[in-house]
């Protein structure tokens, strides 16, 4: 049984996502054993609380620098003995040593279709702002690995909705959430936690036999 750590800014709604699925049977092979949060009042927190999920806190500002920042979630991964890391609205920055230390280990949902509307500055409401800018007819949800290279890293599974007339970001944001993220991004853990997933030349590759 694998641990699962979930990192953790705000809210918590991909976090829930993730217990729901858990609790649902749908995550096979791990489970999520600590949350830890970016911000002491993360409401996210309650989540895990409520589910008898062990949390700790580690605030940015608490630390001079990101590199010492990074040294100390690094620390915490390993002293929870974390097999598979996600983040889950995850929204301070961690330097280079994360990811090589859990190379291919560490997981993102990003709320567009990696490679378009991505990278630095693309996040929360702006994707939506962005793609809806541009007109684009369809956008969705991306899972990846995370790497040094922002948003970069391989691809593990997208899916799409839809942009409707009318749509605002906000609408188009919750849109993007109820019908991709929330159903990828346990999709993703539970095929890690499966050990079907393979990565090659950077291109992540799915055992659909091993079902």
């Amino acid at each position: 049984m694998k641990n699962i750590v979930v990192l953790v800014s705000g809210g918590g709604t991909n976090l829930q996502a993730l217990i729901d699925a858990q609790n649902r049977g749908e995550i096979k092979g791990g489970k999520i054993t600590c949350v830890i949060a970016s911000n002491a009042e993360a409401y996210a927190l309650e989540r895990a609380k409520n589910n008898n999920i062990a949390t700790r806190v580690l605030v940015r500002k608490d630390y001079p620098d990101v590199h010492a920042y990074s040294k100390a979630m690094l620390d915490a991964l390993n002293e929870e003995k974390a097999d598979l890391v996600v983040y889950a609205g995850f929204m301070t920055i961690l330097d280079e040593t994360l990811c090589r230390a859990y190379p291919n280990k560490m997981i993102n949902v990003h709320p567009a279709l990696i490679p378009s509307f991505c990278g630095k500055g693309f996040y929360g409401l702006h994707v939506h702002e962005a793609a809806l800018s541009k007109g684009v007819k369809v956008t969705g949800a991306t899972v990846h690995f995370v790497t040094e290279v922002c948003d970069g890293g391989p691809i593990i599974l997208q899916d799409t909705v839809p942009v409707l007339n009318g749509d605002t970001p906000e609408v188009l944001q919750r849109r993007v959430m109820e019908n991709v993220e929330w159903k990828i991004l346990p999709k993703a853990v539970s095929l890690f936690c499966e050990d079907r997933i393979t990565v090659i030349d950077d291109k992540a590759y799915i055992d659909l036999e091993n079902k």
